[in-house]
């Protein structure tokens, strides 16, 4: 900004002032970033500043789209309002309106609004476009299958936002706004949300790509050549000319660079989107965490503090309500049995129940004579027809399983009455097959299962005709009660009906909140007293018509439908489900038509309803005198209950008939509104603050109307009952009287168990609540109801929600109900099927996490789906204030369903944590909601070397270093003293033993394909060498690249080159399928190496002249090419001998895990040692046979391959590993057929037999494999040991005799090939259990087998003779202690001499090769530092020495660790968490960017489950290293690079993800 423009300030208006003067105390006090700051500050002054003052023009720019101000020309805000009508009407018109809930709709309308400053960048998840294709929701679906269930409020609940909303959210300046609008067409990210970074451009060059499909088409344009200047266009895109460019915006030219953190310019849609997201977790979210711990023994998880201005209760401590007195009536029966025999035999004609048919027309009624005399027919039959005379198959008080249709009433009926007149416990279920039913099955011992004919038949039945076995049901014997199966009872037989007592008469089964399904037991007289007190609060009298919609198996469906019906002699109207699908209004016509006194609904029939209300002009409602609304209690009720009534209050609807009733299985009817006196003012609202809620406490909401939940009440406590409130948790204490707690209530009508559940029992029903003090109040047990709620003025009671819907996150109370309504009420009819939204918890890291599923519409567009979760959760953050941990969307008709269609959330959680959800979108929000990770670590200052070395002295602690066998003491044969170079060997060879067989080399049949004997290797290496001078005109100490396929010219050009004096370089031959990935590496080698020649074979020859190679390289500039197929017989004139063995011998080149080419030098005196010691730690002889199944080209590999035969003389069996691809058994098979006791292989080669060959460890006996002769299996790496592989290898082959001791593995590093390697003599190698949290501190603490987060770490093998090893403090380079994490140094004869590298960098040669302790070595001994962490621990073990062995353990490479909050993490720790976490996942890699985890998995399921892996990868990093993952990227199988050592190419990886090259199935940026 110019200054001109802040000196005129004075002048500005006062309202723009006061916004200025707000901006800057925001700044001030870190609510908003700088950034933020001058950018709302430019928007403000913009109006008032000339343009010539030199405003930023891109502010300008940015000036210009802005929707109206509240201040726009009216006709400009008409036009959008009518926009937004055009909207809904076009989304389906009247169907929509049942979501309505202006109370809410407000609330979020205002709470988005809040939100319309911030210009909030998330970046849209990218996705394969095949991945989802949406199943398409069943066309014949009726108008609402799914609405909802009994309990759960999938819909009732509005979303048709008012035109204000619509407004503000389509505005410029909405939460998020779109900078380019993707083509329907474009490729994976059709939709990339992509705004500027304040920059006053928006998004970057990669948006460019986002949009814009690229075909046939490999390479990455180059966008190098972009300027970074805001308004210039990007200089060039190479396009090929075939790259057809789709659906380019033509507002899409612009282009920011973004640093990467190396300070390397990368622009791809990958960096752009991290950006972004890095913006987001910028913004100060939450309260910052306080700054760093001290480095103490263990993490302590970040424990939330209290908030100090949080409410507290006031109130005093609440007494118990009581009821009215239950009156005693002088008709009412000792027994509900005795009340239906009063009925049948006096009243037979009186209509007991009338079922409808599909249409909703009345199809049959049950009178009172029938219900009595079929009831006692089937009594009489299940006592004394089933079964023998001595054998009865019931007895009274046996369970009885009632499997009924809900569109058959009558026939549930007549079986429930039959129970209870044989005494027999009835236990009505759902439909047959769900597990968790079954379980309550067996825990009630039930074996007999009574059904009508139809059900029966519609039963799923084995091949013989026999009802299959659900799964987890016991065995059951099926009885249909049809009529025309009963036998009728004597004339003298009469049940046995005796005045109720506490006998059970029922159980009706529940679903806790896990899912587990129990059975609350009933007596009969709670069943008769819940009927008196239902009768007296509801002013039942006789001969009255009620109609009911609900199940009539269970609550209040059963309560008053069957059993207070026959109690009173009502006349009940059963409206099944299925008949509410087809005609929704069926209820009110069935109210109109039969002038019924009393309706039995739930808000989602009242729904319904006003859907269909148009259909229906001349419905009158005028004779309800009670509309029993059953689940009052929800957070949506009263909008139903009021817009309901304003509909139907013209047809003749009475407002103080509207009931709200609350109930539970447990304490069955709670409360309920009684019938109120016409004219009398309606009961008042409680209008809560939802932040007080959140603690428990009850606060009228004054400050903030939008985050305020209104209730209504649930009428008084039941007649005869005395409730009062406990704490939800612990033990039950009163709560004050502004305190919400958990209902509990006394009465004789309660249930009075769950049967079977003593310990459950006990803690729900027979509660004593307890004062402050903790003394017990009275003596009355009471029934935990499972609802929270209070008792409010009047002695009102109001319910707040449900037990089993709380979730408790960070100490605060949230109900799922309030959750999913302001789901609902964010625009969700674009986005929502059939407003079906599904809200749990999940515990993840010491806390709970809330998690949204939604059904999506299969029409909803991938931008609209992520618009409405981008807002959704903004809702919730603003209105609950509590962060979504996970929000996801599903295919529509996907969600587990109750019996009755609403959505089973315990299944749904259950899905979702095995990753068998199938999310079609999900977005993840650990940033915001994990709170408690510990804080991140400081490392502590100076504490220096000398300091460490005292402390480890005074607690008697060895320093930490350990040595193989000296290597002075041990006389080799004449050989050492006489052959200081493996040349004079091999020419020593020829002559003593010309025809021993060196080298056998084997093709993929197992058959010898060539050998070489001394003699023959001799000859060869001559002609090669003659061919060097002669054709190539090289003289000594030039550098020549060997390019050769793994086998025995390989060999012979190497001593060629030894024999006329040049250094060869040996080089993996580039792959002919795949050359622009391989050949840049080999002309990288042939340039940095400096070679003057290449020798190689005619095939590989020709590839690197070709046209294929061409294209990747340049092919004109390749040094001379010499093919050794047909070489000259022509003889040396002599063989050279290096003057010194400090000579060259050999360069090794080799490609790191992170991507760094380095060449070491290996000296004559290096490659005598090194031979000579892995000769005595292998003890090698000329008559031992060796089995290599390893690459050749680097490291220990290349010295096993190429030098060990020559110098010992012994026979090596060599076969190329790709040869297994094509014989799995080859080197099984080999090692087998030779007898060969020692072999070596790499990861790879172990990984493809175990993986291969697991399961076909019989079809290796058969082919009479067997490997009891193997002595050591050696595998050759650089890396950690990987102990879960050697031992499944080590189990699977154990039973073709394959010895558990015989696997080991190597240690070798870039500056010291060969360390360690186990050899054959010596103690077995061994195993430790470390702390993983500890290593992240560098520290090592061993712990037990089995312990928490213990990490399995195995030594990695003997060191070898001559060598020393010390562990150091890579920072201070003091040597540390025993067990103690450091950097591994070396000392040997055989370390390289240094790196090989175009410009000879002294210092790090010195660093690495040759660099002293800087404390406590007199003997200033030089060291090589092989860049690995490990650390050394005396063994109980017996080393060659006699001295006690000391184990070497390599922990992992130090340029691989991560560093995160402070603490150090080895990727393959997190790696191997993330593999467990789900079957599909092939193999992992994580690295980092920008201070973000990026987690890539390969997905070997189906693709449907990639977004399944998103939560599950979160979860398990966060639970098992304290990490939030950045961004995870499910990719194909085969992506992540692996090498021919079998390690990841962690950095390749992550250079293929920034130039967005994985083509990844799906990528989610967690925010």
């Amino acid at each position: 900004m110019a200054e001109p423009a802040a000196a005129g300030v004075s002048s500005l208006p006062r309202e723009v002032r006061e916004q200025l003067a707000e901006l800057e105390l925001e700044l001030s006090e870190g609510d908003i970033t700088q950034k933020g700051y001058e950018k709302k500050r430019a928007k403000l002054l913009a109006p008032y500043v000339p343009q010539t003052q030199g405003v930023d023009p891109a502010l300008q720019k940015e000036s210009k789209p802005q929707m109206p101000a509240p201040s726009a020309t009216p006709a400009s805000a008409s036009s959008s309002s009518s926009a937004s009508k055009f909207h809904r009407a076009r989304s389906g018109g009247a169907r929509d309106e049942r979501y309505r809930s202006d109370i809410h709709t407000e609330a979020v309308q205002a709470a988005l609004a809040k939100h319309k400053e911030q210009k909030m960048a998330l970046p849209m998840p990218t996705k394969r476009r095949s991945t989802f294709v949406q199943s398409p929701a069943d066309a014949c679906t009726p108008p609402d299958t799914s609405s909802a269930s009994e309990d759960e409020g999938s819909l009732r609940r509005q979303a048709a936002l008012s035109a204000a909303l619509h407004q503000s959210l389509q505005n410029a300046e909405s939460w998020i706004n779109r900078s380019i609008q993707g083509s329907s067409t474009s490729s994976s990210a059709s939709s990339t949300l992509s705004h500027g970074e304040g920059k006053g451009t928006s998004g970057s060059l990669a948006d460019v790509f986002a949009n814009t499909r690229i075909e046939n088409f490999s390479v990455p344009p180059d966008v190098t050549a972009t300027t970074s200047s805001s308004s210039a266009r990007p200089a060039a895109i190479d396009l090929p000319p075939s790259g057809i460019v789709k659906g380019m915006h033509k507002g899409s030219n612009r282009s920011s660079l973004m640093d990467t953190a190396d300070g390397v310019p990368v622009s791809s849609r990958v960096s752009t989107k991290i950006q972004q997201l890095l913006n987001t977790l910028k913004r100060p979210k939450r309260p910052p965490l306080k700054e760093f711990f001290v480095d103490d023994f263990e993490e302590i998880v970040e424990v939330p503090q209290p908030d100090p201005n949080q409410p507290k209760p006031e109130g005093r401590q609440m007494t118990p309500v009581k009821g009215e007195p239950l009156g005693v009536v002088c008709n009412w029966p000792p027994a509900l049995e005795a009340a239906l025999q009063r009925w049948g035999t006096t009243q037979a004609k009186c209509p007991c129940l009338t079922a409808l048919d599909v249409t909703g027309k009345p199809v049959y009624t049950l009178t009172y004579g029938k219900l009595w005399s079929r009831s006692l027919k089937l009594a009489y039959t299940l006592l004394n027809k089933l079964g023998t005379k001595n054998e009865p198959v019931l007895k009274p008080g046996d369970r009885v399983a009632l499997v009924y249709p809900n569109n058959d009433p009558v026939m549930f009926m007549v079986a429930f009455y039959g129970c209870l007149l044989a005494e027999v416990i009835p236990v009505p279920i759902e439909d047959a097959g769900g597990q968790q039913i079954g379980f309550l099955l067996g825990s009630c011992g039930i074996a007999l299962a009574l059904t009508t004919e139809v059900c029966l038949k519609g039963l799923p039945k084995t091949q013989n005709g026999e009802i299959v076995q659900f799964k987890g049901w016991p065995r059951l014997k099926w009885v249909v009660t049809d009529s025309k199966y009963l036998s009728k009872s004597p004339k003298d037989w009469q049940p046995n009906i005796s005045a109720a007592g506490t006998e059970p008469a029922y159980i009706e089964y529940k679903t806790s909140k896990e899912g587990s399904v129990m059975g609350v037991t009933v007596s009969r007289i709670a069943m008769l007293s819940h009927c008196q007190a239902l009768s007296q609060a509801c002013n039942y009298s006789e001969g009255e018509t009620i109609v009911n919609v609900l199940d009539f198996k269970k609550d209040a469906g059963l309560w008053h439908g069957i059993l207070t019906n026959v109690m009173n002699k009502l006349h009940t109207i059963s409206v099944p489900y299925s008949v509410m699908k087809t005609c929704p209004l069926s209820w009110v016509q069935r109210v109109h038509a039969h002038k019924a006194k009393v309706a039995l609904v739930k808000c989602r029939d009242l729904h319904w309803a006003m859907m269909a209300h148009r259909d229906q002009r001349d419905v009158s409602l005028s004779s309800l005198r009670m509309l029993i609304v059953t689940d009052g209690a929800n957070p949506w009720s009263v909008s139903s209950c009021d817009a309901f009534l304003s509909l139907f209050q013209s047809h003749g609807l009475k407002p103080e008939a509207i009931c709200p009733c609350a109930t539970s299985p447990e304490a069955m009817t709670i409360a309920i509104r009684r019938p109120g006196v016409p004219g009398a003012p309606l009961p008042g609202r409680a209008i809560l603050s939802m932040n007080g809620l959140s603690f428990g406490v009850i606060r009228v909401n004054t400050e903030d109307k939008n985050s305020a939940l209104t209730v209504q009440d649930v009428g008084h406590v039941m007649p005869g009952g005395m409730m009062c409130i406990v704490k939800p948790d612990g033990p039950p204490q009163l709560c004050k009287t502004d305190e919400i707690g958990e209902i509990c209530v006394s009465s004789r009508a309660g249930g009075m168990m769950y049967y079977g559940l003593a310990g459950v029992t006990k803690n729900t029903f027979e509660v004593i609540p307890v004062n402050s003090a903790g003394s017990p109040v009275g003596e009355v047990p009471f029934v935990r109801s499972g609802l929270l709620g209070f008792v409010g003025p009047g002695s009102l009671v109001f319910v707040v929600g449900k037990m089993d819907g709380l979730l408790t996150v960070s100490g605060r109370r949230h109900n799922a109900d309030d959750i999913v309504a302001t789901g609902l009420a964010v625009e969700s009819i674009k986005t929502v099927y059939r407003g079906r939204i599904a809200v749990f918890s999940v515990s993840v890291f010491y806390d709970e996490r809330i998690v949204v599923v939604a059904e999506q519409r299969p029409d909803a567009s991938e931008e609209d789906s992520f618009q409405w979760m981008s807002r959704v959760l903004q809702a919730i953050d603003s209105i609950h204030q509590v962060g979504v941990y996970c929000l996801a969307l599903v295919p529509a008709n996907t969600l587990p369903k109750t019996p009755l269609g609403g959505i089973h959330i315990s299944q749904t959680k259950q899905h979702f944590l095995e990753g068998s959800l199938h999310p079609c979108n999900i977005l993840m929000c650990p940033h915001t909601c994990v709170t408690n990770l510990p804080k991140p670590r400081q490392k502590q200052p100076g504490v220096g070397p000398a300091s460490v070395m005292v402390g480890n002295l005074v607690a008697g602690k060895r320093i930490a270093q350990a040595s193989g066998r000296d290597l002075g003491q041990i006389e080799d044969n004449d050989l050492v003293k006489k052959h200081q170079f493996l040349t004079e060997v091999l020419q020593w060879r020829a002559q003593a033993t010309p025809d021993h067989p060196l080298f056998l080399l084997l093709n993929a049949k197992g058959t010898t394909v060539c050998t070489a004997t001394c003699l023959q290797l001799h000859k060869k290496a001559e002609r090669i060498a003659s061919v060097l001078c002669d054709k190539g005109h090289l003289n000594a100490g030039d550098n020549v690249v060997l390019l050769y396929p793994p086998g025995i010219e390989l060999i012979t050009a190497f001593y060629g080159c030894l024999y006329a004096g040049c250094i060869p370089v040996t080089v993996r031959p580039p792959h002919a399928q795949s050359l622009t990935a391989t050949l840049p590496t080999v002309r990288m080698i042939v340039e940095v190496s400096k070679a003057a020649c290449i020798l190689t074979t005619q095939t590989l020859m020709r590839l690197l002249k070709s046209r294929e190679a061409a294209a990747a390289v340049d092919v004109k500039t390749w040094p001379t090419i010499i093919d050794t197929d047909d070489l000259p017989r022509k003889r040396l004139s002599q063989i050279y001998k290096p003057p010194t063995p400090e000579m060259l011998a050999y360069l090794d080149f080799s490609v790191s895990t992170t991507g760094m080419l380095t060449g070491v030098k290996m000296s004559h005196a290096a490659v005598s040692g090194l031979c000579r010691a892995i000769k005595l730690q292998c003890e090698l002889y000329s008559s031992r046979q060796i089995a290599i199944c390893l690459d050749p080209y680097c490291g220990l590999g290349f010295v096993l391959w190429c030098l060990c035969s020559v110098y010992s003389g012994h026979q090596s069996i060599l076969i190329p590993p790709m040869e297994l691809e094509s014989n799995l058994f080859l080197w099984l098979s080999t090692v087998s057929q030779y007898k060969i006791r020692d072999t070596f292989c790499s990861y790879s080669v172990m990984e493809l037999c175990t993986k291969g060959l697991g399961n076909q460890v019989e079809m290796l006996k058969a082919r009479g494999i067997n490997l009891s002769c193997v002595r050591t299996c050696v595998v050759v790496a650089e890396e950690r040991p990987r102990v879960s592989l050697t031992h499944s290898f080590s189990k699977l082959f154990k039973d073709i005799g394959l010895s558990s001791r015989a696997v080991s593995t190597t240690f070798g590093s870039r500056v010291n090939v060969a360390i360690c390697l186990q050899g054959t003599s010596g103690p077995d190698p061994t195993t430790v259990y470390v702390d993983l949290k500890s290593l992240r501190h560098d520290r090592v603490r061993l712990v037990e087998r089995g312990a928490p987060q213990s990490l399995l770490l195995s030594e990695s093998g003997k060191i070898l003779p001559g060598v020393k090893v010390v562990i150091v403090n890579p920072e201070t380079k003091g040597p540390l202690g025993d067990s103690h994490l450091g950097e591994i140094w070396v000392n040997s004869p055989h370390t390289a001499s240094g790196y090989y590298t175009i410009y000879d960098n002294e210092t790090l040669q010195a660093d690495h090769f040759n660099t002293r302790l800087s404390f406590g070595d007199a003997a200033q001994t030089l060291w090589a530092r092989t860049g690995y962490l490990g650390f050394v621990r005396r063994t109980e073990l017996t080393a060659a020495s006699g001295e006690r062995h000391d184990a070497l353990y390599v922990v992992g490479a130090l340029d691989e660790t991560l560093e995160l909050r402070g603490l150090r993490y080895h990727p393959i720790d997190i790696e191997t968490s993330v593999s467990r976490t789900h079957r599909s996942i092939a193999e992992c890699a994580v690295f980092t960017w920008t201070n973000l985890l990026v987690v890539v998995v390969e997905l070997c399921g189906c693709e449907q489950e990639a977004l399944d892996l998103v939560p599950l990868v979160t979860n398990v990093v966060l639970e098992e290293h304290y990490l939030i993952v950045g961004v995870v990227v499910v990719v194909d199988p085969g992506v992540i690079p692996i090498n021919s050592r079998g390690e990841k190419q962690r950095m390749h990886l992550r250079d293929s993800f920034l130039a967005d090259q994985l083509d990844p199935i799906y990528v989610a940026y967690n925010m």
